[in-house]
């Protein structure tokens, strides 16, 4: 048995602690009261659950690749202010998500929860946004993974992406992050067990990174000014690199670098993704999401409000735009240092997809399971001997692979998985607040009693805002592609989906499903009793 599945597990609601394998025989009776076999191997604990989501939200990758996006807008006032406020309403988000979650432990948690509280169309939308925002923020951490290494560690192999030309950067980009998915996919395809390992290491590795960083900036600094972090300075158009279009008006480059925190406190969805393969899910899972983001939250407040201290010039640090960051590390830490965090801060991006690459498969596996994709009878099998969705993680890393070759540019990918991911998050909670107390009654062990009702409206008030500021130029092609992808699921799902999807099981389907549920389990080789082979 492994580090994660031994011993015993904190007792509930006071009583003695309760054995792993006896609270794991819990964990798939619960399943397959919803109608589910245990398929997947069940083996995270709570540390591993918390790892996964924070491996994705990873702020040593979209806080840093996306810096640009909170500096150049209003300066170190997006810092300094619009990280807090934003991280905020993410904790908001997340709490309410906990709350389901622990209702509704399933893999593809979202779409479940959005059938279930709002009906199986619901649901058919939900997943499909969640997919494509799953899809496009892996392309998203992936090409800027790419972008990060080359541009850091490449000049020490003589890359210089400066001067290359621009054909032959686009096909190196492309070759690069191919390398990069087809990796990540090949250590989901080994199991959770080798997922989790790395994602494990991963926590720590960017807990260590960033207070590094963090003591680094402060060190160097030339100076301090707490002033910074709250000064707003307009940094639009070719004052701010050119991230964002010259405009007069601060409200809106103050949204706009509301961007920075939400690119990249996302993704915390993973911990729900994983449910059937945690132990203890209904506890352990919102846990596992709302610790995600309260330490990201804070940890990246500190992280980045040092990088805008220790900057030397702040108006020359902005007229860098995207490659500030760079600047900034080029002018204030030693070369050493600078190259051994950047190694650091590659390892953490790399492992942020690898993680990203887990909750997308799982999502396309739960949806598949009840039949909401094209070949959903291939996208739903799992390995027998890694006890992992191997058809679902091969095809969503092609899908990344593709759009990133569509859409090259980074940030057009980030805003287009901010609004997809947003959009599915919105999407149960908006179910959740009308069918609370009323066909929502039954709740998780996990619960915010009275709270969670303001809370989720402050979410849903929250996604449809980071929605329109998404979608603003020079993103505005992200707002074609939303109309495009709202059209074509309207129109497949009332010509087609809506006689055809029965969505998750429920009722008397529950009690059909013994006999399958039996037979998919002996394919696997599950044990009756725990969730191990």
């Amino acid at each position: 048995m492994s580090r994660e599945t031994k011993g015993d597990v904190g007792p509930r609601a006071g009583g003695a602690p309760r054995s792993v394998e006896g609270v794991i025989a819990e964990d798939v009776k619960t399943l397959h009261s919803m109608g589910y076999a245990q398929e997947l191997l069940r083996r995270m604990g709570g540390f591993s659950n918390f790892a996964i989501s924070f491996s994705i939200i990873c702020i040593i990758a979209g806080g840093i690749t996306s810096f640009q996006m909170g500096f150049c807008s209003v300066g170190g006032a997006g810092i300094g202010i619009g990280w807090p406020v934003c991280s905020a309403l993410a904790l908001c988000i997340a709490l309410t998500m906990g709350q389901v979650a622990s209702a509704f432990p399933t893999a593809g948690g979202l779409y479940h929860w959005a059938s279930i509280l709002g009906g199986r169309g619901f649901g058919w939308a939900t997943a499909w946004f969640n997919l494509i925002g799953l899809i496009t923020v892996l392309a998203a951490i992936n090409v800027g993974a790419y972008l990060f290494i080359v541009s850091s560690l490449g000049p020490l192999f003589g890359v210089d992406l400066a001067t290359m030309p621009p054909d032959r950067a686009l096909i190196m980009q492309a070759v690069g992050v191919t390398l990069i998915t087809g990796t990540q996919a090949l250590f989901n395809h080994l199991g959770i067990r080798v997922t989790t390992l790395l994602t494990d290491f991963s926590g720590y590795l960017i807990l260590v990174v960033s207070v590094i960083l963090t003591a680094a900036m402060l060190f160097y600094a030339p100076a301090i000014d707490l002033g910074r972090l709250v000064t707003f300075t307009n940094y639009s158009g070719p004052k701010g690199g050119d991230v964002w279009p010259e405009t007069g008006s601060m409200t809106t480059l103050f949204l706009l670098s509301f961007l920075l925190p939400a690119y990249t406190i996302t993704g915390y969805d993973a911990s729900a993704h994983t449910s059937e393969e945690t132990i203890d899910a209904a506890q352990t899972v919102p846990r596992g999401i709302v610790r995600a983001v309260l330490v990201s939250g804070v940890f990246g407040a500190l992280m980045l409000s040092a990088i805008v201290l220790a900057i030397p010039d702040m108006d020359e640090a902005a007229s860098k735009g995207g490659n500030v960051f760079f600047w900034i590390m080029e002018r204030v830490i030693p070369e050493k240092l600078r190259i051994a965090l950047y190694a650091g801060i590659s390892v953490a991006q790399y492992l942020c997809g690898l993680a990203t690459v887990t909750s997308a498969s799982r999502m396309t596996f739960a949806f598949a399971r009840d039949g909401g994709l094209p070949l959903s009878e291939q996208l739903r099998k799992v390995s027998p001997k890694f006890r992992t969705p191997a058809t679902a993680i091969w095809v969503v890393s092609a899908l990344t692979i593709g759009f990133t070759v569509y859409t090259p540019v980074y940030s057009t990918i980030t805003a287009v998985c901010v609004i997809f991911l947003y959009i599915s998050y919105v999407m149960p909670t908006m179910m959740g607040v009308r069918a609370y107390g009323r066909t929502w009654v039954k709740m998780g062990p996990w619960d915010l009693g009275p709270l969670y009702r303001p809370l989720a409206i402050v979410s849903v008030l929250a996604c449809l805002m980071l929605i329109v500021v998404s979608v603003q130029p020079p993103n505005d092609k992200a707002l074609g592609i939303m109309l495009i992808v709202f059209a074509v699921t309207a129109i497949v799902w009332f010509a087609l989906e809506r006689r055809r999807f029965q969505g998750p099981p429920q009722g008397v389907m529950i009690q059909q499903r013994e006999q399958e549920i039996a037979e998919a389990e002996r394919a696997v080789g599950q044990i009756a009793a725990g969730g191990g082979q």
